[in-house]
């Protein structure tokens, strides 16, 4: 047979078995289904409802991955055991300073502690939590460098001009993320992490959204501060749920009691209900954590005296602390689901004592309440 021949003979065969193939997609409604159902969702609760469009992910129960240093580090089992099902990956971009209209993408593998933090770190990241039944929400969250500040809260321009110059480049850093979440099938994307002094500027915001929509389709949130930037934003009828950094301070005391706590939570809950009631959205705490320390209900924000080494853990406060978040929301209909802050990949019993004095509940009371709730 000659060279021609074989030729259209295998072209011949080629179409007819990429007919059936496309007949046998169109019969199974393929095209219908949703991007993001790729993942099994592990027990519990039912969807929680979003805007059309997107897909409503489940009831989240989540921790703040830290970036490993390597894949050898990447240690996910202890999530699974904890009842786990989504992380949460923090990337970075970099600022000079408060007021610079420019915002650094940093994509590359960096300082070999931060590959997780590469785009190379993430990827793999997500593609092992998945094989594990574990969802990604990506939540690049800002870096400054100092200059009139070093909290994102901070960033604050002085002119008009240099306002939409620094909503162009943030965009720019933004909707790079946005591709690498649409290109990993990433389960979530939160468009901004505590941009206090930006959420007045309501319609770049709606644009940038506009923007990110066109590019990655699944899920979208913004995390406001508990300070009371979550009652300020005004575009969360553009995203699928509302996004709150959930660290109220609850006591004026050292080592409150549980009831003490529930009866604390009363005030922050009428605020977070009365705007989940107003844009009828699913809440999620997108973080929230307590420190190991006596101190631990009355600035949840703060970090621990790491030099202090020596201070001996409050287990039991920590402990306290999660029962009564716990209680007062895990119940709740319309609660979305949280992402505690933080979890360290691989950290043992006998780890550094700074990390256990600090936010995580590993190897703690914190842990088995976490677990216990997570898996209702």
């Amino acid at each position: 047979m000659s060279v021609f021949a074989l030729s259209n003979r295998f072209s011949l065969s080629s179409r007819l078995l990429l007919g059936l193939v496309l007949l046998l997609l169109l019969a199974s409604g393929w095209w219908l289904r949703p991007r993001w159902a790729s993942v099994a969702a592990p027990a519990g609760p039912g969807p929680i409802t979003a805007v059309p469009g997107a897909r409503a992910p489940e009831r989240m129960r989540g921790v703040s991955w830290v970036g490993t240093d390597s894949v050898p580090s990447l240690d996910l089992g202890p999530l699974t055991r904890a009842g786990v099902s989504w992380i949460a990956q923090t990337p970075f971009g970099w600022q000079a300073g408060a007021a610079t209209p420019a915002v650094r993408v940093s994509t590359g593998k960096g300082n070999r502690h931060y590959w997780g933090e590469s785009d190379a770190g993430l990827t793999f990241t997500t593609q092992r939590a998945r094989q594990q039944g574990i969802r990604t929400l990506l939540k690049p969250h800002l870096w400054l460098r100092g200059g009139g500040g070093t909290w994102p809260g901070d960033v604050k321009m002085t002119s008009e001009a240099d306002w939409q110059t620094w909503f162009a480049s943030y965009t720019i850093f933004m909707l790079h993320y946005a591709h690498l979440a649409e290109q990993e099938q990433m389960d979530g994307l939160c468009i901004g992490t505590e941009l206090a002094q930006t959420v007045s500027h309501e319609a770049e915001w709606r644009a940038l959204i506009k923007q990110v929509r066109q590019v990655y389709h699944g899920p979208l949130t913004y995390a406001a501060n508990w300070s009371g930037e979550f009652e300020q934003v005004r575009f969360w009828d553009a995203l699928d749920f509302i996004g709150v950094q959930a660290y109220f301070p609850l006591s004026t005391t050292e080592r409150p009691t549980k009831a003490a706590l529930l009866v604390a939570w009363r005030e922050p809950l009428r605020r977070l209900e009365a705007v989940q009631k107003r844009y009828k959205k699913p809440l999620v705490f997108t973080e929230i954590g307590y420190k190991t320390t006596p101190n631990a209900a009355i600035e949840p924000w703060a970090w621990p005296d790491h030099l202090n080494v020596l201070t001996p853990p409050d287990e039991a406060t920590q402990a306290a602390c999660y029962a009564a978040m716990f209680e007062t929301f895990w119940p709740r209909p319309w609660f979305g689901g949280l992402f505690i802050w933080k979890w360290y990949p691989g950290l043992q019993p006998d780890g550094p004592a700074r990390r256990h004095l600090d936010f995580t509940p590993q190897h703690k009371p914190a842990e088995r309440i976490m677990a216990e709730w997570f898996r209702k």
